[in-house]
C-alpha cells in the first residue's frame, strides 16, 4: 500500500518542500524541529559549515542533494568541484535554482545519481556530505559502502539521518508517525540505529568515526583511511 497524494521523489513531493523551508528559515524550522523530531537544527548548519572550508581544488559530493539545503556552506568563488547528486532529476533542478541564487552555480554539477550505485570513480571526492539522506535509501547499508568507495584516502564523510531510535528515546515517540506516512509514501526507507551506522561506516574504510544524537538525528563523521 502506498499513500496518494503526497507523491514520490520525482515529483517534488511536499515533503521535500516543507523540510527545505524549514531549514532556509532558523527561528520557525527550528521551533518545529524541536517538536517534531526533539532535533536542533542549528547542528545541520554547523556540519554544512565544513563544505566552506575546502581548498581550492577540492572535490565535494552531495548526496542526497535534495532541493540544496547543503550548499548554504558553499562560499562564492570558493574554487572547488561540487557534484550535487540525486536519484531524483527535480531535485536536481531544485538544487540549481538555491546555487543559483546563492551566487555558487558556477562551482555545481548536477549529476543523476543512484546511492546504491555511484557513477563516480574510487577516491573521487575529498569530501562526500549526506545530510538527512541515510532514512530515505531503500539500501543505506550499501549506500555507506560506495560513499566510501568514492571518497579518498584522508577524506571525509559527513552528515545526518533520522535513526531508528527506542519509543522512549528522545525524540522516539514524536517520529513514529513521520516514520509510518514516510515508509507508507515511500519517502523513507528502513533507516538504521546508531550501532549500524558506526559498523557501516567502519566496513566502508572510515576511522575516527564520531556519532551524536540530537533527538532523532544522529549527525555522524568518519575519515577515510
Amino acid at each position: 500500500m502506498r499513500l496518494p497524494g503526497l507523491g514520490g521523489w520525482s515529483d517534488d513531493p511536499l515533503w521535500a518542500t516543507f523540510y527545505d523551508w524549514s531549514v532556509e528559515h532558523p527561528r520557525a524550522g527550528g521551533a518545529l524541529w524541536r517538536l517534531g523530531i526533539a532535533s536542533d537544527l542549528r547542528r545541520l548548519y554547523a556540519a554544512a559549515a565544513e563544505i566552506g572550508r575546502q581548498p581550492a581544488g577540492s572535490a565535494v559530493l552531495d548526496l542526497p542533494c535534495g532541493g540544496g539545503v547543503a550548499l548554504r556552506g558553499l562560499r562564492p568563488g570558493q574554487g572547488v568541484r561540487y557534484v550535487a547528486a540525486d536519484i531524483a532529476p527535480t531535485m536536481l533542478d531544485r538544487t540549481m535554482a538555491a546555487a543559483r541564487e546563492r551566487g555558487v552555480a558556477d562551482q555545481v554539477e548536477p549529476r543523476v545519481a543512484d546511492a546504491g550505485a555511484l557513477p563516480f570513480d574510487d577516491g573521487e571526492f575529498d569530501l562526500v556530505v549526506s545530510f538527512t539522506g541515510l532514512h530515505c535509501f531503500p539500501d543505506p547499508h550499501r549506500a555507506v559502502l560506495e560513499m566510501g568507495r568514492v571518497t579518498q584516502s584522508g577524506g571525509v564523510l559527513t552528515g545526518s539521518a533520522m535513526l531508528n531510535i527506542p519509543p522512549l528515546a528522545r525524540g522516539g515517540l514524536r517520529t513514529l508517525p513521520v516514520r509510518r506516512v514516510g515508509r507508507l509514501a515511500g519517502l523513507l526507507g528502513p533507516s538504521a540505529t546508531a550501532e549500524e551506522v558506526r559498523r557501516w561506516l567502519g566496513e566502508a574504510g572510515f576511522a575516527q568515526v564520531t556519532l551524536e544524537m540530537s533527538g532523532a538525528m544522529g549527525y555522524f563523521r568518519g575519515v577515510r583511511t
